[in-house]
Order: structure tokens, then C-alpha cells, then sequence
């Protein structure tokens, strides 16, 4: 018997060693997190039991958001970490990353096959069924529970997939019904593939599920310092900069969503991997991506979005791709990705909006930075509006529309340039680091590119670098700001190689490592001392934006930092205000006139009062009187049938001979103009810089 004992001993002793050996780098990865941030965060917390046990909680948000995969059993283990994760970072311990794992690959598995054998049988919506509130708050008690919060989560996304179709609420009863016969097993399929997804991105990732689960422990320590200090492996910091930069790893095809959901390659870069594999056409569909010596990863049911995150999966690995051409037939294709240079003109899009007055309209959707010559910002976005605000100034335009609606951000430096294209020179923002230390960003180039009326378009999603631009140009009384309160993000990050030798004033370009870590380092403020960090910009044209529904700010974030106001910067001369009242009364005389804004008023109200019903019926006939009841119907219909638009969409002199001869470009260009003409936001500023001085 004690022979037995030692061997069962023996054995997992050699086990535990196995699996800590596994998690070498996330361990090291998480101690060095921790020393990082204490030496250069801007406002480092205390490794200690709270943070601890924010660990846990972000960790499990990540790995199970809509508490559906873990039961009671599995988090009550966990929880006898909460308070012993500080500890195991600190002496670089992986028991509870073990742990984790050993439960999360249990779990999938069992979740696995629990999916496909829900999704085996088709869906009755004519059912008395429901998701109640304590079901979508709590975790499953056990195996059993977590089977039937599954199939009502599956179903509920079948029945929301099939909803989609605008057309069927125009059926007739018995016609709804043969289309519900025909279209729910499709979208069933889908929508296994759709919830199959989040597993296989753990299970079946290149380095597999220890991997995959060893970066998650790291992000959540990075996430509990403030909401932008990130966790970076390499591909993902790659991904990052080519975000905000001019390249970027690819294979070289971009897709397109067809209106039955299938994703088929729609265009080939030449010169790139899948341009000189020979084997990858126009219209050729992948069936699946194996990455390395992993299990093949099914994408043929997976929308756009899905598919990106696989082929995001890896930026060095071999891509093994299973491709079905036009006519049916298959074949294997290996790929790898190559560096692109992406030197397109078209990145900022400029066009003219011809009515009473010529107003140029440009859209920025993001501040890229040209990481090649960062000392001139050559081809920075700042400088791509340059060229387009030319382009625009010779049709003569009587006012610009800056258009920074849904741009998240990025190099705060090109934000810096932007503004000091509408501003004479002088200070521009000021940032405070962690010895309180406050700093000036100036524009240093004398004069401006354009002193004419100018409005900046922003919304809910407007955050960092755009707020800086807005708050800004606000604080010189240079702009209105029209729109919805923008997201509040006023901090700068820095990324950095895994090192805890490593200080701000190291030169990284030549240290290179598996991981990264992108670090919250500064405070920013406005010129006039105050700050957007979890305020946002407060537009001076306010107006309703479907955002409102269920505000997903900077304030709402766990861990946000908050940052006191501090002195005016002491240079700072605003120019004289503008005439807002006078604006401010039109627009109210619009918003209540128009049908767009008045049904939107209406969706709004109903789609709060839809959260406060934290019930959600499955069964048909409640499904379509809710959704009648939002009024979805009424105001995609208005926005599609709104009043003649006040001016005209045209292209500059010099985009019109760029698109001759070019059928893509003209197809993309015709989607953007009606997409500006249908516009109720950009008609409302229309109408208020016309009136501008």
C-alpha cells in the first residue's frame, strides 16, 4: 500500500513539474508585469490581496463573459486563490495558473461537444421560454444548468439571426413559418460555428491552450492596473503598430461578406504571399486554417469578423488553409505572412459637399503614425490631411467638416500636428507623469493651413488623440464640436519589451522579445488645465446618438484612472468665442422637425427600457412584439427615406482622376457617397457651418 501511495505520489509530483514547466514564460511574464508597472506606471497599485482579486475577476470576464462555460464548482475552486495571486506572482508560483488551465480544458471540452449536440436538433420558437436575470447574472449551478444556459443563449442568437431579415415582419403568418423552416437550420450552423469560435481561438491557438490561457493570466494583470496597460505577445504588438502604423504582417487578401453570410476573398495584393502562392483566386472561399502542427481551425461558417481573428491568431507560424474555389472543388494551400507596405493615397477620404456654400467634408477614422519617418511624420495621417485640406482649398470651399466619429485614437504626436494645422503656434495639450511633473506638447510651426469655418463630427467612440484634437480647437474657440459626448480616454501609453531594466529614456529598437507590455505612463490635459479622462469632450451642438442606449465610456471601465484638474497652461490664448447660442437654437428647431431624430428619441427611450427588462422572451411571437415595439423598423426606414439632402456629394478634381479607369475604387467610392448623403448628422452640421463666419 505504501509502495502504491509513493508511486501515486510520484506520479503527480512528475505531472506538477511538467505542467509548471509549461507556464515558465507566463509566470515569468507576470512577475515582470508587476515590476514594470511599479517602476514607470503612472499611477501603479499595490500588489496586494484587492488586487488579487481583481485578477480573478478580470480573468474570468475574459475567459467566460456571459458566465455560461464555468459552473459553481469550477469558480468556488478558483475562488481559493482570490487572495493568493498577489503571493504566486511575487514568488513566481503557477499553482493557480494550473488550476485555471486544468478546469478551462475540462470545461471546453465537455462545452464542445455540448454545442454540437444542442445545435443537432432544430429550434421551437413557439415555446414559453426565457433567459431570466438571475440566470444571465449567475453562473450555472452544474453540468445540467450550464447545458440549458447554453441552449438558451444558442437559441437566442438564432432567433436574433433570424430577426435580421427586415422582410419578415412583412410575412404573412404562414409564410413567416416556411421561412423560419428553411432559414433556421442554416443560421443554427452559423451560429454553432459562431459559439464554437471562442473555444477553438483557446483551444486550437499556435502555441495551444497553455499558451493561450498563460497570455490571459497576463492581460488580466495588465488590465488591473487601468484599462489601456496591456499585455502584448509578439503578434499582437505587431498587429497593434500596423494599426497605427503604415505596415502590417499579411497574407495579402481582403474578404467580403455576401448577404447569405458566407465571407469569399474578394481582392489579391499584388506581391503578396497569397498573389505568389498561384493557388488563390478572386471568390475562393476557407474552409479551415491550421496554424503550425495545431488541429485545423473550422472558419466556413465564421463571419467576417471571426475570420479575422483567426487569421490575426499568428503573424510567424505556417497558415495551412483548406480553400474551396467557385466550382466546388478544394485544395491545400501553406502561407505565410510577409510585411506589406501600404502606401495607398486614399487612407483620409476628402470630398465636397455642394449646396448654398461649397464645404469640404473629411473623414479620419484613426491617427496613424509613419513609424519609417518618425522625425518628419512624411506620410502621418496629420499630413494626409494636409494634402486633402489642399486638395479642397482650390473648389474653393467656404467651410470644412472634420468628420472624427468612431476614431479610437493612436499617436498622440500626429495629434499634436493635426491641431497645429488650425491653430497658430503655442501649446497644444499638457500631460503630468508620475512625479507630477507637468509637460507642455506645443505646435511649433507659425501660421495655419486653414483659417476658415470649421465643425469636428464626434460620437461616443471618439477617444483619445480625436479628444485631444477636439478639446483642443474648442479650448482655442477655433471649432464646434457637434455630436454625442466623446469616450473619455486622456492618458498616453508607451509600448515596451518585456524587461524590468528597461526605463523610458532606454533606446528599445534593437531589444527584441517574445512579449510586451503597453504601458500607462501620463496624464493628459487640455491647454485650459482641465482633462477628458473619464469626462469626455462635451460637444457644443449636442446632439441624440444611439449610443445613448447604453453609454460604453472610459468611466464605466474597471480600474479607470481619475485625474484632478491642474493649472492653465500659462501661454494659452484662446481666440474670441463663437456665436454657439445662435447654433444652439437651430439645431432645436431641426431635432424637433426631423423624422430621423424624432424616431431616434423614440428607439432610444425603448431600447433603455428594453435593458431595465433584464427577461428576454425566446419565443416568437414576444421576440416580434418587442422588436415592433423598439421601433427598429420605423427609423432605419426614415433614415433611408430623409428629406432631400441640403447639398450635393462630389469628389475633388484630383480624386476624379484617380478613380478613371479603376472599377474598385469607383464601386468604394460610390458606397461613401451614399453614405454622406443619407447622413442626418453631417446634414445638421451642413446647416450650422453655412452659417458659420
Amino acid at each position: 500500500m505504501k509502495k502504491r501511495l509513493l508511486l501515486l505520489c510520484t506520479s503527480f509530483l512528475f505531472n506538477f513539474i511538467l505542467w509548471a514547466q509549461q507556464f515558465t514564460r507566463p509566470v515569468n511574464d507576470a512577475y515582470i508585469i508587476t515590476r514594470m508597472a511599479e517602476k514607470l506606471h503612472v499611477q501603479p497599485r499595490p500588489l496586494d490581496d484587492q488586487f488579487s482579486k481583481n485578477i480573478l475577476r478580470q480573468i474570468l470576464k475574459q475567459l467566460d463573459p456571459d458566465r455560461i462555460f464555468f459552473t459553481k464548482k469550477d469558480i468556488n475552486a478558483l475562488e481559493k486563490f482570490k487572495t493568493d495571486i498577489d503571493d504566486e506572482i511575487k514568488n513566481k508560483q503557477p499553482t493557480f495558473l494550473i488550476t485555471l488551465t486544468d478546469i478551462c480544458n475540462k470545461r471546453l471540452t465537455k462545452i464542445d461537444s455540448t454545442i454540437n449536440n444542442i445545435c443537432k436538433i432544430p429550434f421551437n420558437f413557439s415555446l414559453i421560454e426565457s433567459i431570466t436575470a438571475a440566470e444571465d447574472s449567475s453562473y450555472p449551478d452544474d453540468e445540467k444548468q450550464s447545458h440549458l444556459k447554453l441552449y438558451k443563449f444558442i437559441k437566442a442568437a438564432v432567433l436574433n439571426g433570424i430577426l435580421e431579415n427586415d422582410s419578415f415582419f412583412t410575412f404573412s403568418s404562414s409564410r413567416q413559418k416556411k421561412y423560419i423552416d428553411s432559414i433556421e437550420p442554416i443560421m443554427r450552423h452559423k451560429i454553432q460555428i459562431s459559439f464554437r469560435h471562442s473555444i477553438d481561438i483557446i483551444y486550437e491557438s499556435p502555441g495551444g491552450i497553455t499558451e493561450a490561457i498563460g497570455d490571459e493570466y497576463c492581460k488580466a494583470i495588465a488590465l488591473c492596473y487601468d484599462p489601456h496597460t496591456e499585455y502584448f505577445p509578439l503578434t499582437e504588438k505587431e498587429n497593434f503598430e500596423s494599426e497605427l502604423g503604415q505596415q502590417s504582417m499579411a497574407f495579402g487578401f481582403q474578404f467580403k461578406e455576401e448577404n447569405d453570410g458566407t465571407v469569399k476573398i474578394e481582392n489579391i495584393a499584388p506581391g503578396s504571399p497569397a498573389f505568389k502562392s498561384g493557388q488563390i483566386n478572386k471568390g475562393d472561399r476557407i474552409k479551415s486554417i491550421q496554424w503550425g502542427n495545431q488541429q485545423p481551425i473550422d472558419v466556413s461558417g465564421s463571419n467576417l469578423q471571426q475570420l479575422y481573428d483567426v487569421l490575426s491568431m499568428s503573424n510567424h507560424d505556417k497558415a495551412t488553409m483548406r480553400i474551396q474555389k467557385s466550382d466546388g472543388s478544394e485544395r491545400t494551400v501553406a502561407l505565410y505572412k510577409e510585411k506589406i507596405d501600404d502606401q495607398e493615397d486614399d487612407k483620409v477620404k476628402s470630398f465636397l459637399l455642394k449646396g448654398n456654400k461649397n464645404i469640404g467634408f473629411i473623414s479620419l477614422p484613426a491617427f496613424y503614425q509613419d513609424w519609417e519617418n518618425e522625425s518628419t511624420g512624411e506620410n502621418g495621417c496629420a499630413n494626409d490631411v494636409a494634402k486633402e485640406i489642399l486638395k479642397l482649398k482650390q473648389e474653393n470651399i467656404s467651410g470644412l467638416i472634420l468628420d472624427l466619429r468612431y476614431n479610437g485614437g493612436g499617436s498622440i504626436q500626429e495629434a499634436v500636428e493635426l491641431a497645429g494645422i488650425f491653430i497658430d503656434a503655442g501649446p497644444v495639450a499638457q500631460y503630468k507623469n508620475r512625479n507630477s511633473k507637468i509637460f507642455t506638447l506645443k505646435d511649433m510651426n507659425r501660421g495655419t493651413m486653414y483659417d476658415g469655418p470649421l465643425m469636428i463630427l464626434v460620437n461616443g467612440y471618439s477617444a483619445s488623440a480625436s479628444e485631444m484634437v477636439a478639446g483642443t480647437l474648442q479650448d482655442y474657440n477655433r471649432a464646434v464640436i457637434v455630436g454625442s459626448p466623446t469616450y473619455g480616454k486622456a492618458t498616453a501609453q508607451v509600448v515596451l519589451p518585456m524587461d524590468t531594466t528597461v526605463t523610458l529614456d532606454t533606446d528599445i529598437s534593437n531589444i527584441k522579445t517574445d512579449s510586451y507590455l503597453k504601458l500607462t505612463i501620463s496624464l493628459l490635459y487640455r491647454v485650459n488645465g482641465t482633462t477628458a479622462q473619464a469626462k469626455g469632450v462635451q460637444p457644443d451642438i449636442l446632439l441624440p446618438d444611439i449610443l445613448d442606449i447604453d453609454p460604453q465610456r472610459e468611466a464605466n471601465e474597471p480600474n479607470v484612472l481619475i485625474s484632478l484638474p491642474i493649472a492653465p497652461n500659462k501661454y494659452f490664448r484662446p481666440g474670441p468665442p463663437l456665436a454657439i447660442d445662435n447654433l444652439k437654437l437651430i439645431t432645436k428647431n431641426k431635432l424637433d422637425s426631423s423624422s430621423f431624430f424624432i424616431e431616434l428619441k423614440k428607439y432610444i427611450e425603448a431600447g433603455k427600457a428594453e435593458l431595465a427588462n433584464k427577461e428576454i422572451s425566446l419565443k416568437l411571437s414576444d421576440a416580434l412584439q418587442q422588436n415592433i415595439k423598439d421601433g427598429q423598423q420605423t427609423m432605419d426606414k426614415v433614415a433611408n427615406e430623409q428629406e432631400k439632402s441640403p447639398y450635393i456629394v462630389e469628389n475633388n478634381l484630383y480624386e476624379k482622376q484617380q478613380l478613371e479607369g479603376d472599377d474598385d475604387l469607383k464601386e468604394m467610392n460610390e458606397q461613401w457617397i451614399q453614405f454622406l448623403n443619407k447622413d442626418p448628422y453631417l446634414k445638421v452640421a451642413y446647416d450650422l457651418i453655412v452659417l458659420m463666419k
